[in-house]
């Protein structure tokens, strides 16, 4: 290292290990990270000249677009820094990169191998070109993250062009019938392959995120030739600093799935033991006119230090008003893959997973059936086993996508259960109801309790 160290922002509004790891691995490296949060952040324009509340050198683009219902606005924060500093993952690059059917069109045009793949505006558009995937096909939100939006399903029955307020559209279904279903995923910094891995899907599921349950095994060192240099030119076609590129082989040869701007490092240090992240603090400092020492990142690169860093701040108060607070009822929009709808919900902090009525799920076309799950109760101590399917609920301005059971509730008030899957990012108030007016049959439900 030469010179005074770089103030390196990392900026991320979301409490993740990947934005600690690197946070961690910027301090390891003799320099000064910034983790630009809601607590600390600001931007000011005086008398012409704009500065940055804490003052940094370089950004670190880290923010998570894909599972919040106006992603716009926060695309619009991260442009906000970067018009201010240098940036690594400059946000219009992400804007291409968070939408599956920009980035497909940009690779496609750039000649870097994609699925066949339709989007639609129209109901009539979308259903006419459903013939042309066969009998089973990919039907993927625009947006969406850790494979939630993401479905396997037959294509005899018409599907729509919206899920609920995202765009949706159909896709290949690539796979190699003589082996269980498995992608590669390539993480790129800075122009090179760090590290990569074989996923594979895990039971009753087709999908090989580990957020999922995947299995994972190294494939650093393994890595074909072809996918490698795949792989760095997705990443510089979309124009990020790092991504994790997915990759699948079909029986004619290999194809980019998607390009993740803000990929886990999870998955990929516990199959390869190699961590993304000093490669992206390097990458940072560099940028902003540090250096690092090439040996001190290859040390750290064997370990994943995600633990708390020095620099978060102070965490806000549960009451300071940028929580969210919703009701014991709420009205909220139901989304599957033929419909959406309006219902109310109910707030069940005691339940680990949010479940839908057995009807209702029909009406919207949510499922697939991924997997059985058992659910115990206060009535029923041996559980119930109760199918499990994705279900996008947009609630308190943003959108989630869980994997929600069903069961017949019409014996309940209530079509929709809120379980802590999203009950987790809110705060509840038991005396808040959507529902005021209406006279509810009876509170007195036998709802879920805890999986086993």
């Amino acid at each position: 290292m030469s010179g005074d160290p770089v103030r390196v922002g990392v900026l991320s509004l979301h409490t993740s290990k990947e934005t600690k790891a690197i946070c961690n691995a910027i301090e390891a490296l003799g320099h000064e990270p910034v983790w630009l949060r809601r607590e600390n952040a600001a931007v000011s324009i005086e008398d012409g000249e704009v500065t940055i509340e804490p003052e940094v050198d370089v950004i670190a683009n880290r923010m998570l677009l894909s599972n919040i219902e106006q992603p716009a606005e926060g695309l619009g924060l991260a442009h906000t820094f970067g018009r201010a500093r240098p940036v690594l993952n400059d946000p219009s690059a992400v804007l291409t990169a968070m939408h599956k059917f920009a980035s497909a069109v940009a690779l496609a045009e750039a000649g870097v191998r994609v699925p066949d793949a339709l989007l639609a505006l129209s109901n009539d558009r979308l259903n006419e070109g459903r013939a042309r995937f066969g009998e089973e096909g990919v039907y993927k939100t625009a947006i969406g993250t850790h494979g939630g939006g993401t479905w396997k399903i037959p294509l005899d029955e018409p599907v729509n062009p919206m899920v609920g307020n995202r765009q949706a559209f159909l896709q290949d279904l690539i796979d190699r019938d003589d082996a269980r279903h498995h992608d590669t995923r390539v993480y790129v910094v800075g122009g090179e392959v760090v590290a990569a891995m074989n996923r594979y899907a895990p039971e009753g599921d087709w999908r090989t995120n580990v957020a999922l349950g995947g299995d994972v095994e190294d494939a650093t060192e393994t890595l074909d030739e072809e996918v490698r240099e795949m792989a760095l030119d997705a990443t510089e076609t979309i124009g990020l600093d790092y991504a994790g590129v997915d990759l699948v082989q079909g029986y004619d040869g290999w194809y980019v799935l998607e390009v993740n701007p803000t990929a886990g490092f999870k998955g990929l240090f516990k199959a390869s033991g190699r961590s993304p992240a000093p490669h992206i603090a390097r990458l940072a400092i560099e940028r902003g006119g540090g250096a690092v020492d090439d040996d001190s990142v290859a040390e750290l690169s064997a370990v994943l230090d995600d633990s708390t860093p020095s620099c978060m701040p102070p965490q806000r108060r549960i009451n300071d008003g940028q929580t969210t607070l919703i009701g014991y009822i709420e009205e909220v929009h139901v989304a599957g893959t033929q419909g959406s709808t309006q219902a109310f919900a109910k707030s069940d902090t005691g339940a680990t997973r949010s479940s839908i009525d057995t009807k209702l799920a029909a009406e919207i076309g949510a499922g697939p059936i991924k997997s059985m799950t058992r659910i115990k109760s206060g009535s029923v101590k041996s559980g119930k086993a109760r199918p499990v399917v994705d279900l996008v609920v947009g609630i308190g301005g943003e959108q989630h996508t869980v994997t929600a059971s069903v069961e017949d509730r019409s014996h309940m008030e209530y079509p929709v259960l809120l379980g802590r899957d999203i009950l987790q990012h809110y705060r509840v108030d038991v005396q808040r109801r959507a529902d005021e007016g209406r006279d509810p049959e009876s509170d007195e439900e036998e709802e879920e309790g805890s999986e086993e």
